[in-house]
């Protein structure tokens, strides 16, 4: 084995964290000697071929673990050229989104067009569409490539997809988070909802894309963690305030409704009210 290659693969490498878009994954990529900073566009190789990318996390050594992949190489920092051709790219990416919505019109496909994407270097268009089944689009892409003279590709998208890819604000006021700042999407349920006595209605737990919002996940776990602190419903309880059964479960506020046996009142009491019973 060569002595030199050795030693390469040996030596750690000055890896940092890029994304493709703003609320993008982040990956890996082998920086080498390029000075580079958190907020740097940067050239670097892709799956695909070159790609313009931000930097998101500061360099730092990186080691291979067992069967890690060696990460892709940062080519350069960008500069005013690459800038240049990314604008051109999204002046040929809105002509190429008005014919592709005259084509699909014309030959009736029961498809949403969302966006189309160019590549670095322009030789490939990406055709994003959303469809609750399955589209023969064969004959389209063939035509859109002779148009456009460019190779095409087809990605049939999820209503949590699309609604990431346009943006727009939630009903809180602010931008969505699946497209500012959510990189993955995680499973949601009414369960959730639930959990932190939500109201059920449908229009008030569906976000922009029709779904379950995201951020029912945010306080799910911490709403379990405090129910598990609480006694629960159906309980008999001992309390300064009288005795009974736990109606209700207030976890934000660490309180219990009881139920007392004296007269059938509903009243209030903390942890502190219950334990200070106990410990008489």
């Amino acid at each position: 084995m060569d002595e030199n290659a050795s030693d390469r693969v040996a030596t750690p490498l000055r890896v940092v964290g890029a994304k493709f878009k703003v609320a993008g994954t982040i990956y890996d990529f082998d920086a080498g000697a390029i000075d580079v900073a958190v907020g740097d566009s940067i050239v670097v190789e892709a799956e695909r071929g070159m790609a313009l990318a931000t930097v998101a996390t500061p360099p730092r050594p990186w080691s291979p673990e067992p069967g890690s992949a060696k990460p892709l190489r940062v080519l350069k920092k960008a500069d005013d050229r690459d800038f240049a051709g990314e604008d051109e790219n999204r002046r040929r990416e809105h002509e190429a989104y008005q014919m592709l919505r005259e084509l699909i019109h014309a030959r009736h496909l029961a498809m949403k067009l969302i966006k189309v994407e160019y590549g670095f270097d322009g030789s490939k268009a990406t055709v994003y569409f959303f469809s609750e089944n399955r589209v023969d689009f064969r004959d389209l892409v063939r035509e859109l490539a002779q148009r456009l003279r460019i190779r095409v590709e087809m990605k049939q998208i999820g209503a949590r997809d699309e609604t990431k890819l346009v943006g727009a604000l939630g009903p809180c006021g602010r931008e969505l988070c699946c497209s500012s700042w959510l990189r993955e999407f995680h499973a949601i349920s009414v369960k959730m909802a639930k959990e932190q006595d939500l109201s059920l209605n449908p229009s008030k737990l569906a976000g922009m894309c029709g779904r379950l919002k995201c951020c029912l996940r945010y306080e799910y776990e911490t709403y379990l963690e405090l129910r598990r602190a609480l006694p629960g419903v159906g309980r008999r309880v001992t309390c300064v305030k009288g005795d009974g059964v736990v109606v209700k479960q207030l976890p934000i506020r660490e309180s219990v409704i009881i139920r007392r046996d004296e007269d059938g009142a509903e009243v209030v009491a903390t942890l502190e009210d219950l334990v200070e019973k106990k410990s008489e």
